[in-house]
């Protein structure tokens, strides 16, 4: 009797690892250690859940999904090439451990400190013994080959650099169609069997697709644009990033005055070069909410009202300000740091300027049109995926909610006073 595991999966439904397969078993075996479980304590859209309520998902339910794909993407490209299933277990390894490295709240870890979760997902497969070992059971060369695969410029094998790191792989199949169910901002199902079921291989050994997948394809960049515009780069999501930085450069420039950090974060934040593996399997939204909510009710202005703002969710204000030219934007800034000042807000923690830059499609020719006798460019087949690659600027000023009526106005005036 074969030994069954099921993960019942709001976007793929049953997904089931057959323990007599090995690639398979060696996947429940990476699933069960220490450093994946702790994905459960990572919140896949980091603190996007202030803004969208169901945006509750973790990084173990995105990694399972992707291992999904990925193994789908495998069965479809074998029956293209046979000799494709030398790739097994270097493609299963990599999709499930992609995001192993991930720190506190995701790609804010980004921001706020400085880690790199790329870095760090190659760190652990090639030198964290638990991960390790399990993966040179099945080939000793395994570890070598999937921390590879998460070198951002490393394309030892073009079909496998594809699949885990492009534009258009199993990672953002499996993020763009799980963020838009959890933030409940449905845009359209990606017709992801559609996109699957048009993979094939290209003359030169790269993937390709089929001209019956190019519909599919647009589908899912138009869901990426959507997503990127509507949620990732949503200025609830720049405001509670802008309030993290300033918590985290408060405690840099004040530690002397004795606030309570635990050592695994202590490290993190002020020597990053030092966290041990230990250190990095502690440090995750769980340890961190709870030194937010510490500071919150035990340590000095203006590190308190800082973290009670993003813990109570009694965030700062942003208004657009992407129409004003360079000069007025500079202006609007010298007004509202006057009023900040004025109401008791350190201006240079309270209010500012972000800029943000939302990047279009980048084809990279990663994947390429495949008719079966020429092959040719994503964007060259579709004028709307050439549109799609357009990259858009915006900024926004920041400034506590007291002052908000007088920014806006201030605005409005800057604003018609140009068009003059």
């Amino acid at each position: 009797m074969s030994i069954k595991r099921i993960f019942h999966d709001p976007i793929h439904k049953e997904i089931i690892f057959d323990a007599e397969k090995p690639e398979e078993l060696m996947i429940m075996e990476l699933i069960d250690t220490v450093a994946f479980q702790r994905l459960r304590r990572i919140k896949q859209l980091g603190a996007a859940s202030l803004l969208f309520h169901g945006a509750e998902s973790s990084r173990f339910t995105h990694s399972i999904g992707v291992f999904c794909i990925a193994r789908k993407i495998y069965k479809r490209l074998i029956e293209s090439q046979s000799s494709f299933c030398e790739n097994k277990f270097v493609l299963y390894g990599a999709a499930l451990l992609h995001d192993l490295g991930h720190g506190p709240l995701s790609h804010t870890s980004e921001t706020i400190f400085e880690h790199d979760h790329e870095q760090w997902s190659e760190n652990l497969v090639k030198n964290y013994s638990p991960i390790n070992s399990i993966l040179k059971k099945y080939d000793k060369e395994l570890p070598r080959k999937i921390s590879e695969l998460f070198q951002s410029k490393q394309l030892f094998s073009k079909p496998l650099k594809t699949l885990i790191s492009s534009e258009i792989d199993c990672d953002r199949l499996d993020y763009l169609l799980r963020d838009s169910y959890n933030t409940g901002t449905n845009y359209g199902l990606v017709d992801l069997e559609r996109i699957i079921s048009a993979l094939t291989f290209s003359p030169d050994g790269s993937i390709g697709i089929k001209p019956k997948g190019v519909i599919a394809i647009e589908h899912f960049l138009v869901l990426r644009n959507l997503m990127y515009r509507t949620i990732y780069n949503h200025r609830i999501n720049e405001i509670s990033t802008w309030i993290l930085e300033k918590i985290l450069q408060t405690v840099k420039h004040n530690y002397k005055k004795n606030i309570w950090l635990d050592n695994s974060l202590y490290k993190l934040i002020f020597a990053p070069s030092k966290v041990d593996f230990d250190d990095f399997i502690r440090n995750d939204d769980v340890t961190f909410y709870y030194h937010l909510i510490r500071w919150k009710d035990e340590s000095f202005e203006p590190l308190s009202t800082l973290c009670k703002m993003f813990i109570d969710r009694d965030l700062l204000k942003a208004s657009d300000i992407s129409f004003l030219s360079k000069v007025n934007r500079l202006k609007i800034l010298a007004f509202a740091s006057k009023l900040c000042e004025k109401n008791g807000y350190d201006s240079e923690i309270f209010c500012g300027i972000k800029e943000r830059s939302f990047k279009g499609f980048e084809s990279n020719n990663a994947l390429k049109i495949w008719d079966g006798t020429h092959q040719s460019a994503l964007e060259n087949s579709s004028a709307l995926i050439k549109t799609l690659m357009r990259s858009e600027e915006s900024s926004f000023i920041i400034y506590p909610d007291m002052i908000k009526n007088e920014i806006k106005n201030e605005i409005s005036l800057i604003k018609n006073n140009s068009k003059i």
